[in-house]
């Protein structure tokens, strides 16, 4: 397989881009060798920029539920962009996107769109604190809610991936307003409200965590989030940046029968170009302004071409049920071939091989994984044409545009790679 063209992008962009990537974990630093510069994708294939194709299992990281440049979304696109790029001013997409969400997703009664899944989460934090009164957030060791200060304590993601345990950069005082504590864990969110029950304003959670790997909720941990939030009177976030429109049209509040007070949502929400929203009960978020005191806004905030993209990927998901069929059972069959002493986790498209035979329930389990065999695993994978995320520690993503043969493929690209292994015990 040639690289010599990523090679020579990469040595440039290190002089000109810190670590030569504009977001840390693309640099291959967790698994070495050298990122792949992708020059274009079609269905659930990309091609590099020396003419290497692979199976695409990251996806950008989840948008792509629909694979590469899927018709209804460019189309919209085409069409978005001969009206103009950006007004700054309403448009009507603006409160179709907003009737499309509320369809989907019941808990939010308002919604206010932004640009990225960071911006939702640092947003629905503040309407949380402005609306409670109070200061301090629970969050979950080894979940990811973007880059935002006070929630960069223990965080999964690229942090984990560069074993950077908390980053510098943020106060003290930033951190202090953050209590983390181990997911999975409501003994643990008892303590935390024993201690501080009238200081905390939200509980924020990965229904399904994708940011130490894929990780399900216990049965009975949400419902139990849901009770202690409800008892001690902070608001329950779900940040279904990653899961909203993934695992079910609906998102994980649909799976596990969770109501929340607030929902962030992103990725597919835009139809793979940058959009994402925060919304939740109407009492809430009309706390926020120009109707309430709390403040937030954004030039770009509802552009008209990304929210035409992701009025079409919504629209087409309403109309397509069978999609979540599809990834379904196409998802089972790959993790069903993962052999003994490797741990799978799986809902519905998004899943992880971890290299441990232990069960993976949170950050702590997920850190026992053998990373040096899950590095081994991705370049094999790599040259076989199979585009892995380069890092233990991020979910999988299987879209509808991934055929029965891709999935064999990929099957017998790891099968090959355990007999090998085995052969050199």
């Amino acid at each position: 397989m040639r690289t010599e063209k990523s090679e020579s992008l990469f040595a440039r962009s290190q002089e000109l881009i810190p670590g030569g990537v504009n977001s840390p974990v693309r640099a291959f630093r967790s698994v070495g060798g050298t990122p792949r510069f992708i020059a274009r994708g079609e269905g659930s294939h990309i091609f590099d920029v020396d003419g290497n194709e692979y199976i695409d299992y990251v996806g950008s990281w989840g948008p792509l539920l629909l694979g590469h440049k899927p018709a209804p979304v460019i189309e919209a696109i085409r069409e978005a962009i001969e009206g103009g790029t950006s007004f700054g001013a309403p448009t009507g997409r603006e409160l179709e996107m907003a009737e499309l969400i509320r369809q989907c997703v019941p808990s939010i009664e308002m919604v206010r769109l932004v640009n990225s899944g960071t911006e939702a989460t640092m947003s629905a934090i503040r309407v949380a604190r402005g609306f409670t009164g109070r200061e301090r957030i629970v969050k979950f060791e080894g979940c990811y809610h973007g880059h935002v200060d006070s929630l960069l304590v223990k965080a999964g993601s690229g942090l984990a991936t560069l074993g950077i345990a908390d980053t510098a950069g943020v106060p003290e005082s930033f951190a202090a307003t953050t209590i983390a504590v181990p997911y999975n864990s409501l003994a643990a969110v008892e303590k935390a409200f024993a201690l501080h029950g009238d200081k905390i304003a939200a509980v924020i959670v990965e229904p399904i965590a994708g940011n130490m790997g894929c990780v399900p909720p216990a049965p009975g941990f949400l419902e139990g989030l849901r009770e202690l939030c409800d008892r001690h009177g902070a608001l329950l976030i779900l940040d279904e940046v990653m899961t909203g429109f993934r695992v079910s049209l609906g998102g994980a509040q649909q799976i596990y029968g969770i109501r929340p007070d607030m929902t962030t949502l992103g990725k597919i929400l835009g139809g793979g170009l940058p959009l994402a929203a925060y919304g939740g009960r109407a009492d809430v978020m009309r706390h926020i302004a120009p109707v309430g005191k709390i403040y937030q806004a954004g030039t770009l905030s509802g552009n008209p071409v990304t929210v035409s993209a992701g009025v079409a990927m919504l629209r087409y998901l309403i109309a397509h049920p069978e999609v979540y069929g599809i990834v379904e059972e196409r998802t089972a069959r790959l993790c069903a071939s993962a052999p003994a002493g490797v741990t799978v986790n799986r809902v519905g498209s998004m899943f992880t091989w971890f290299f441990t035979p232990s069960p993976v329930t949170d950050y702590e389990t997920a850190k026992r994984s053998a990373t040096d065999r899950f590095r081994a695993f991705f370049h094999w994978m790599l040259e076989r044409g199979v585009y892995l995320a380069p890092s233990q520690f991020e979910a999988g993503f299987v879209s509808a545009a991934h055929s029965a043969q891709d999935i064999e493929r990929t099957i017998d690209a790891a099968t090959q790679f355990f007999a090998a292994a085995n052969d050199l015990k």
